[in-house]
């Protein structure tokens, strides 16, 4: 379900620009594609340098950071188009750091993030926050927000959306063998052409697309890559079920997700309980 990668590289160099605006709106089916600033924006000198390593980096993860990518997948097989298209969408994101996810209940810096994806969906290790790969990581995102507003994203209907469907597994293995395993094998593994689904070499289970509301909203815009949009609600929510059913790598830091004890539904493995919150003493009954 994910796209080619040497189409991926060609159409997409690289943790969802015309100066911020929006493309035309697209006819049914097709994805839309947020432009923000065009390439011809990005300046000489060091600093363009740096960006366009960034985006490089973005696009051949795999192969650039072996060290810190313990699967097949590249930061580009979830964000297509650069990071540009509107389902995984980088345009803005930058603007939008620091912020509070309730994931980690804390409040993370964008450098956290994007280690975040390579912990989790990348099943690698953290990139050196100080270090060059990821400064020109962040130099690309911070490009991708030239011009945007600061700005929280916009509300999304997508949690009620889903929640009102039921995942049909076994309808989902219909729909991964007659459109997905053109591209991705038969067995989920990957191809020359896409990343695998599930098993070693695919995203851990701490990763977002292990969580089917996730994929499935994924797979609605953006899959099968040469028909995009062809797909009802309910068969993507089948075939992203189907997928996250499959076993793939642990995460053993996933017991201390959401913390606060308000994982979301969908999310497939447990979590501590949040600490107990004791009733204050009256102070009637404390000592003197």
């Amino acid at each position: 379900m994910h796209p080619p990668a040497t189409l991926a590289l060609v159409a997409a160099a690289t943790l969802a620009f015309g100066c911020g605006r929006r493309a035309a709106a697209p006819a049914a089916g097709v994805p839309i594609t947020l432009h923000g600033p065009d390439d011809s924006l990005i300046p000489a000198g060091p600093l363009g340098v740096s960006i366009r390593r960034g985006r490089a980096l973005l696009a051949a993860t795999r192969d650039s950071l072996s060290g810190h990518v313990g699967n097949s997948l590249r930061c580009v097989s979830c964000h297509l188009d650069n990071g540009r298209r509107q389902t995984g969408s980088w345009v803005g994101v930058y603007a939008r750091y620091p912020q509070y996810r309730p994931r980690s209940a804390t409040v993370e810096t964008i450098e956290y993030r994007v280690n975040d994806c390579f912990r989790r969906s990348m099943n690698g290790t953290p990139l050196p926050s100080d270090g060059p790969d990821m400064r020109d990581i962040v130099a690309y995102l911070w490009f991708l927000s030239r011009d945007i507003p600061i700005a929280p994203p916009r509300a999304s209907n997508r949690p009620a959306k889903w929640a009102a469907l039921t995942p049909d597994t076994a309808a989902g293995a219909r729909i991964f063998t007659s459109i997905c395993a053109k591209c991705h094998g038969p067995d989920g593994q990957g191809t020359a052409v896409a990343p695998p689904l599930w098993g070693p070499q695919s995203f851990n289970i701490g990763a977002g697309m292990a969580r089917a509301r996730t994929a499935a909203a994924f797979v609605r815009d953006n899959m099968p890559f040469d028909q995009p949009g062809s797909l009802t609600d309910q068969q993507a929510l089948d075939a992203a079920a189907y997928v996250d059913a499959h076993p793939r790598p642990d995460f053993p830091d996933k017991l201390h997700d959401w913390p606060n004890g308000d994982a979301p539904p969908d999310v497939a493995y447990p979590t501590l309980p949040a600490p107990r919150k004791d009733k204050a003493t009256p102070a009637s009954e404390r000592a003197p």
